[in-house]
C-alpha cells in the first residue's frame, strides 16, 4: 500500500495524535521528513513516530490516552513497513535475476535506496536539481572503490610485473584524430522537434521492440519476428534506416509525444581548448589508453628493449552521453582501468597460460550467438585449443578477469564471456570478448578484452612521424621474404574521395592469407570487391588502387609493430553489479520488517570491523577505545559506536553498509567477535582481537578457520536483530 494510502486511512483521531497539539509542536520531533523514494518514506515515517514517542513519553504530564494513541499510529506503520518489506523479499530472494521485469524493478529499487540512503553514492549536485550521467561516491562507496582498485593493482600489475603511468585527461586533438575518435566516437542522435529535448535514437526503438515484446501480448508471430530481428541488427543500422525505423513505427518524444528529427551523428567527447589563445584544440580524453600507446617508445626503452610487456593505467575518462540512464552503469564521467599488454605478433603465446587453462566458466562463442543458443561452461585451455578464443595471451587475461571479479564477490553464475558478433568486430581486430554481468538491467558489458592487432601503433606511427616499432635483433643474417603492400592513394581518392582513408586502413590491416588472395583476384580478373568494416559495404578494387608483393632481402633484425591485447576495466559498472550482487533482505528477530545486508567479501568491504560496548558504561567504553587503537595499528578500517542503541539495531546499521565482522565489548577481559553473514560468534581475548580480525579480513583464514580455534559464543546478545 503506498504510504499515502496509508495516511488515508488511519482514523482522524490517529492523525491528530500523530500530530500532536500545538502546544506540544515546538518540543517534539518533525514527525516525517522528506525522503526520496516509497521505502524511504515508509521507514521515515516509523523512525520519526518512534521519536515522537520517546519524546511525548518524555513531556512532563502527558496525557497517558495521548501516548498510547501515538503507538497505536507507530505500530500501524511498523505493520505496513512489515507487510512491504515481506513483498519485497519475494522479489529479492532470485537476487534480481528473476524473469519478471517487476520482480527485477522491485529488486534494483531496493538495492538504489538502500545505497543512496547509506550514502554509497548520490546524485551530483544535488542540491541544484543534479546533472545527469553524474555521480557523487560518499563514504562507503569511496571505501569499495577504493578497495577495489587496490585488488586490481595486486591481481594484475603487480603479478604480471606491469609498468603504470598516469596521464592527463587532456588530449591534444591530433592525437585522438590518430586514434579514430574525432572521426568516429559518435552516436546517432535525435531532437525533440518543439523542445529541442536529445535522445538516443537507437535507444528509443530499442525501449520500443522490448516493450512491444514484453507487453503487448496481442502481437501476431510475424511482428514478434520483426521486433527481435530489429533488436538484433540495431548496431547495425544506418542513420537513414534507423531513421525509417522511428517512423515506421510512429516514435515520437517520450517526454511530450512530439514529432523527432532524423537521426543524425552527435561526438561524445567533451571538447576544449589547451591555453588561453584557443587555437589548439583538444578534448577530455574518451578512455586511458591512448596515453599508454603515444608512450610505447618510452616504455619499451625501459622495459630494456624486450616484449612481451604491459602498461597499465587507472583514470578518469569523459564522454558526452546523449540521454544517460542507468544509475553508475552510463555515466559521463567514469574511472576506466585499462591493460595494453604489447606482444610479439608472431607469437602470442603466454608463459603462464597453464595457471588458467583448467578454469571453466560461462562463454558465448560467435557461433552459438548466431544459432540462437544460450552461454555455456567452457574450459578455457580447450576454447584455446579449438580456435575459439584467437591465442593463449588473450585466453589468458579472459581467465585472469574472471578470477579477479569471482574473487571481488561477482556471482560466477552470472558472469559470462561473450565474442564479439563479426558486425562487432573493428576491421583490425583478431579477436574480442566481453566479461558481461546479469544484474537488474540484464546482461552488462563490464570488461572488454580485445587483440587489437597492430592497428593503434601504426596509426600514431603515422601520425606522428615518430615509429613506433620493436626490434628482434639476428644472430646471423636472414634472408626474408615480406609482404608488402602499398595502396595508392591518389587512385583511392579519386575513386572514394571522403571514404579513401578508411579504405587505405583496411588495405594495409588485410592478413597475408587475405593479401595474396586479393593479389591473384586482381591478376586474373583485374578487380575485386572489398569489404570495409568501417564503411560497413563492400567497393570495388582495381589492379591500379593497390600494388601487393613480396619482396625477398637480407636482414639483421626483425623491426615490426607490435600486437595488443587490451583488457579494458569499467570500474563503476563492475561496482554496481558488486552492489547487486551481494545485496540480500534477512528477517529482524520480530520478524516484523526485513533487515538488508550487504555481503561484500572482506577484501571489498568499506569497513572491516565495528567495535561495540554492549552496554554504556565506562569501563566498556575504555576497553572499546583501547581494541580501536590496536585495529588501527594494523590497519584495520574500523568504526566504533558507543551509543546507547541496542546491540541489535547498532549490528543491522553495519550489516547494511556490508561490514563482515563486529566485536563486541561485553567484559574487560575477552571480546565477542560476530560474522555479518551467519551471525555467529566466538569469544577472544582482548589482546588476540586484531590479530584475528587482520586474518580473516587480509583473507589468510576463513571464519570457519577461526571458529575452530576459539569457542564460539552461542547466545545472541539481548536485543539482536
Amino acid at each position: 500500500m503506498p504510504l499515502s494510502l496509508l495516511y488515508s486511512s488511519l482514523s482522524p483521531l490517529h492523525f491528530d495524535f500523530f500530530t500532536p497539539s500545538p502546544s506540544r509542536l515546538e518540543s517534539l520531533p518533525s514527525p516525517l521528513p522528506m525522503a526520496v523514494s516509497e521505502e524511504s518514506l515508509r521507514q521515515s515515517a516509523v523512525d520519526a513516530q518512534a521519536e515522537a514517542v520517546r519524546a511525548l513519553k518524555a513531556l512532563p504530564g502527558a496525557p497517558q490516552s495521548e501516548i498510547d494513541a501515538v503507538v497505536e499510529v507507530l505500530k500501524a506503520f511498523k505493520i505496513e513497513a512489515g507487510a512491504a518489506a515481506r513483498r519485497l523479499q519475494a522479489a529479492l530472494s532470485s537476487n534480481g535475476d528473476g524473469s519478471s521485469s517487476s520482480t527485477r524493478e522491485a529488486f534494483h529499487q531496493a538495492v538504489v535506496n538502500t545505497l543512496e540512503r547509506r550514502l554509497f553514492y548520490i546524485p551530483s549536485f544535488k542540491i541544484y536539481r543534479g546533472v545527469a550521467g553524474l555521480y557523487d561516491y560518499g563514504p562507503p562507496g569511496c571505501a569499495v572503490k577504493s578497495n577495489v582498485l587496490s585488488f586490481w593493482r595486486q591481481h594484475f600489475v603487480l603479478e604480471e610485473n606491469m609498468l603504470e603511468v598516469d596521464c592527463p585527461c587532456v588530449t591534444p586533438e591530433i592525437v585522438l584524430k590518430a586514434s579514430g575518435h574525432v572521426e568516429k566516437f559518435t552516436d546517432l542522435m535525435v531532437k525533440d522537434e518543439k523542445t529541442g529535448m536529445c535522445y538516443r535514437a537507437d535507444h528509443l526503438l530499442k525501449d520500443f521492440c522490448k516493450e512491444k515484446l514484453e507487453k503487448d501480448l496481442s502481437l501476431s508471430p510475424e511482428k514478434v519476428a520483426e521486433f527481435r530481428h530489429v533488436l538484433t541488427v540495431l548496431d547495425d543500422l544506418s542513420a537513414e534506416e534507423l531513421g525509417a525505423k522511428l517512423k515506421e513505427y510512429g516514435i515520437t518524444a517520450p517526454d511530450t509525444k512530439n514529432p523527432l528529427s532524423d537521426p543524425y551523428p552527435f561526438n561524445l567527447m567533451f571538447q576544449t581548448s589547451i591555453g588561453p589563445s584557443g587555437l589548439s584544440p583538444g578534448y577530455m580524453r574518451p578512455e586511458t589508453a591512448q596515453g599508454i600507446f603515444v608512450n610505447f617508445k618510452d616504455l619499451y626503452y625501459y622495459n630494456g628493449n624486450k616484449l612481451p610487456f604491459a602498461a597499465a593505467q587507472i583514470g578518469q575518462a569523459f564522454r558526452n552521453e546523449i540521454s544517460p540512464r542507468q544509475g553508475l552503469l552510463r555515466v559521463r564521467e567514469f574511472t576506466l582501468a585499462e591493460i595494453e599488454h604489447f606482444v610479439d605478433p608472431n607469437d602470442k603465446s603466454h608463459p603462464k597460460f597453464v595457471d588458467v587453462a583448467n578454469l571453466e566458466f560461462l562463454m558465448f562463442p560467435r557461433e552459438e550467438q548466431l544459432a540462437g543458443k544460450s552461454a555455456q561452461p567452457i574450459i578455457l585451455g580447450e576454447a584455446v585449443s579449438k580456435g575459439i578464443v584467437n591465442n593463449e595471451t588473450l585466453g589468458y587475461f579472459i581467465g585472469r578477469v574472471y578470477l579477479f571479479l569471482t574473487q571481488l564477490g561477482i556471482n560466477k553464475d552470472r558472469l559470462r564471456f561473450r565474442q564479439h558478433l563479426p558486425n562487432e568486430m573493428a576491421h583490425y581486430a583478431a579477436d574480442c570478448w566481453d566479461a558481461e554481468i546479469e544484474c537488474s538491467y540484464g546482461w552488462i558489458e563490464c570488461v572488454g578484452i580485445a587483440d587489437r592487432s597492430a592497428y593503434d601503433l601504426r596509426a600514431h606511427s603515422e601520425k606522428s612521424g615518430v615509429p613506433l616499432v620493436a626490434h628482434e635483433k639476428f644472430s646471423e643474417p636472414r634472408e626474408v621474404e615480406k609482404l608488402v603492400i602499398v595502396p595508392s592513394k591518389k587512385e583511392l581518392g579519386l575513386a572514394f574521395k571522403g571514404s579513401q582513408k578508411m579504405i587505405t586502413e583496411a588495405l594495409e590491416a588485410m592478413s597475408e592469407k587475405e593479401a595474396l588472395e586479393m593479389k591473384a583476384t586482381l591478376e586474373s580478373k583485374g578487380e575485386i570487391d572489398f569489404h570495409v568494416c568501417t564503411l560497413g559495404k563492400t567497393v570495388p578494387i582495381s589492379k591500379k588502387m593497390v600494388s601487393i608483393s613480396m619482396e625477398k632481402k637480407k636482414e639483421h633484425q626483425r623491426v615490426f609493430t607490435p600486437s595488443v591485447i587490451e583488457p579494458s576495466f569499467g570500474i563503476g559498472r563492475i561496482i554496481y553489479c558488486l552492489f547487486e550482487h551481494s545485496f540480500y533482505t534477512r528477517a529482524s528477530k520480530a520478524e516484523d520488517e526485513q533487515l538488508n545486508v550487504f555481503r561484500f567479501p572482506p577484501l571489498v568491504a568499506p569497513i572491516k570491523c565495528t567495535v561495540f560496548p554492549l552496554i554504556k558504561i565506562q569501563k566498556f567504553d575504555d576497553v572499546a577505545k583501547t581494541i580501536a587503537k590496536s585495529l588501527t595499528a594494523a590497519g584495520i578500517s574500523h568504526i566504533i559506536d558507543i551509543t546507547g542503541n541496542s546491540i541489535g539495531k547498532r549490528y543491522a546499521r553495519t550489516d547494511e553498509i556490508g561490514v563482515p565482522l563486529a566485536i563486541t565489548v561485553d567484559s574487560t577481559t575477552s571480546v565477542t567477535i560476530r560474522e555479518r553473514d551467519s551471525r555467529q560468534q566466538i569469544r577472544v581475548s582482548i589482546d588476540e582481537v586484531a590479530s584475528v580480525v587482520k586474518e580473516v579480513t587480509d583473507g589468510r583464514s576463513t571464519w570457519g578457520d577461526v571458529m575452530w580455534r576459539y569457542p564460539t559464543h552461542s547466545a545472541l546478545h539481548a536485543g539482536e536483530e
